[in-house]
């Protein structure tokens, strides 16, 4: 089966990257050797800025390497065994990756062999909208599976019997739902649907570090609310993720409304924050199952706990990078959170203006009560609405000797 040819990349300012030009020489794009493919064909054929450049080629992997260095290139083995290889560019990395046909899959990995058929190399990937690919020259797109409808149709199809896709790769049936929060007009593809909702329990056998990446993504977009709310109803989350349920979907229903009201761009942390319940020690427990980063258990454990009904001020004093995340996740109104984040936006943090060497001055023995009088103070002078130094000065000298007293 030919692909059809019904189509020709757009123009776009990644066509002209530094160094593309000399690469696709060295790889022979001229004589038909090598194409675009994947996701540069299709966000540019539906006219997003794409970021990452793809390429295909029939040259075996060991001589694209050569070729990119006597290119005057870096080469990167970065998937030498499954026959990828990253050429770094003035304009940024091309990852070059020759055709591929699987002989074996696990749900997880896949043994691959290297052949010279695109389109057996078009059919191992996923969606129809994912297995376009471009001439370089000429820009003629190459669509072996009804992918240039599909992206037309906002419809995400699986490349195949959707059930032997997922059991290929269980992470399929998370890239069916972002892919479709992206692209998707109306409802899903009811084939892929119905195998996703069946095959859910093959999400136990990833590692929790993909589960977890595929998931931030998802919520990263500019709008999944409806998607992860089909999920939910679903049950697609429930093996890997069971603390998520039909109220953490309306959580984040009202936070992406209020990020769009407001003018703050998607976070996928902050999102996963919205679906978990409000309880520091559960989403510590997710953060640890997902293996996220310290930094990102940190905010997941910190926007679990309830916002307490204290001036902003207060709280952007005490997470003074985090505060903006607080308030959208928070109980308050529209207006109150509103009112906030405009005052956060001028509002200079002010400087705690005493030290624990400014006790001890005062006659307080180092140790132990040295930080608990410091903490007591600082509470006192955020509640005081961040009272000028010589009330500081006054409160601590009572402390002190109300302490030394005793």
């Amino acid at each position: 089966m030919k692909a059809t040819v019904s189509a020709t990349l757009p123009d776009a300012p990644w066509r002209t990257r530094e160094g593309l030009g000399r690469l696709l020489d060295a790889l022979d794009a001229g004589a038909g050797a090598t194409r675009y493919v994947g996701g540069v064909v299709r966000d540019t054929l539906a006219g997003i800025a794409a970021v990452d450049i793809d390429c295909a080629t029939v040259l075996a992997p060991h001589d694209v390497g050569a070729r990119i260095r006597a290119a005057g290139f870096k080469a990167v083995p970065t998937g030498i065994a499954h026959g990828t290889v990253t050429a770094i560019l003035p304009g940024g990395p091309v990852e070059v990756t020759t055709l591929r046909r699987d002989l074996s899959t696990d749900g997880r990995r896949a043994t691959v062999a290297f052949t010279d058929d695109w389109r057996e190399d078009a059919a191992r990937r996923d969606f129809t909208i994912n297995a376009l690919s471009a001439d370089p020259v000429s820009g003629a797109i190459h669509d072996y599976f009804g992918g240039i409808d599909d992206l037309a149709a906002g419809r995400v199809r699986f490349i195949g019997d959707p059930a032997q896709r997922i059991a290929e790769d269980h992470l399929r049936i998370l890239r069916f739902f972002r892919f479709h929060a992206r692209f998707g007009k109306g409802p899903p593809d009811a084939a892929g649907l119905d195998a996703c909702v069946a095959r859910a329990n093959d999400l136990m056998a990833l590692s929790r570090e993909r589960i977890a990446d595929e998931l931030l993504k998802l919520l990263g977009l500019a709008d999944p609310v409806a998607t992860v709310a089909l999920m939910v109803e679903r049950g697609i989350l429930r093996p890997v993720l069971p603390e998520i349920d039909a109220e953490g979907a309306a959580r984040l229903a009202r936070l992406a409304k209020r990020e769009a009201a407001f003018g703050i761009a998607p976070d996928g942390i902050r999102r996963l924050s919205a679906l978990l319940p409000r309880d520091a020690a559960l989403a510590a427990r997710v953060g640890a199952r997902l293996k996220l980063s310290n930094a990102q258990r940190a905010r997941l454990e910190l926007q679990a706990a309830p916002v307490p009904p204290a001036p902003a001020r207060a709280i952007a004093w005490r997470y003074p990078r985090e505060a903006a995340d607080l308030l959208l996740l928070s109980d308050w109104t529209d207006a109150e959170i509103a009112a906030a984040l405009d005052m956060l936006r001028t509002w200079e943090r002010p400087v705690f203006p005493l030290k624990g060497g400014d006790l001890v001055a005062l006659g307080l023995r180092p140790g132990p009560a040295v930080a608990a009088t410091l903490q007591a103070i600082e509470r006192d002078w955020i509640a005081a609405g961040f009272a000028d130094e010589p009330w500081v000065r006054e409160r601590a000298r009572r402390a002190v000797a109300e302490i030394v007293g005793k």
